[in-house]
């Protein structure tokens, strides 16, 4: 099901089962979406993250990169994240959307590089202990468009997907990280890179 798929710029609120997503098309104009897109493919120290299972070792389908508050470290999927400095280019972003929703203060981003369409992240919740109870989660997206889709953990038949554009705005909050997962599928016809920024504050570090 699209929940968002009209062309116009208003903040679409959706009330689901257990939370909250908003999203928001045009949260940077077209012309500044471009411009981060470039200055962050280009300055932030990518990193192409290994992880384990069943005995196996595997290169993670995407780069990631940590960024955020000295001594705020991340662990997820068993990868320990520890912070480099803010940029200027992610704290003019977390600023705005701080402005968006002032009731929250951003410690931290996550961002992810997917080079292609081949490049993904299966399905997860952000509910690791650090950060919380009924974290917030405002992911921004620069360069290629790509399908983000969402599903409850108990109910099957409430299960959505968005395409998020350049310069657009997702904020998951409320209870959603602890009912929903969520993931960015295998896209095989998508052939550019997109940046993902997922802004959460650490409530503990590890």
């Amino acid at each position: 099901m699209d929940l968002f798929n009209q062309e116009d710029s208003t903040v679409e609120i959706f009330n689901v089962l257990d939370g909250e997503i908003l999203f928001i098309r045009n949260f940077l104009s077209p012309a500044d979406a471009k411009k981060y897109y470039e200055l962050i493919y280009k300055t932030i120290n990518w990193k192409q993250e290994q992880i384990s299972f069943y005995g196996k070792t595997h290169p993670v389908p995407r780069k990631t990169a940590w960024y955020g508050n000295a001594g705020l470290n991340y662990s997820y999927s068993g990868i320990k994240c520890f912070p480099e400095k803010w940029t200027k280019e992610l704290l003019y972003i977390k600023t705005e959307i701080e402005k968006f929703i002032p009731v929250e203060d951003f410690t931290s981003v996550l961002l992810n590089l997917y080079n292609n369409g081949n490049d993904k992240m299966g399905w997860h919740a952000d509910d690791e202990k650090e950060l919380g109870i009924n974290p917030t989660i405002a992911s921004v997206s620069l360069g290629e468009t790509r399908r983000f889709d969402i599903k409850h953990k108990h109910n099957k038949e409430l299960h959505y997907k968005f395409e998020l554009t350049s310069g657009s705005l997702l904020i998951m909050r409320g209870a959603l990280q602890h009912n929903w997962v969520h993931q960015i599928p295998v896209q095989k016809k998508v052939k550019e890179p997109r940046i993902n920024l997922t802004f959460r504050t650490i409530k503990k570090s590890i």
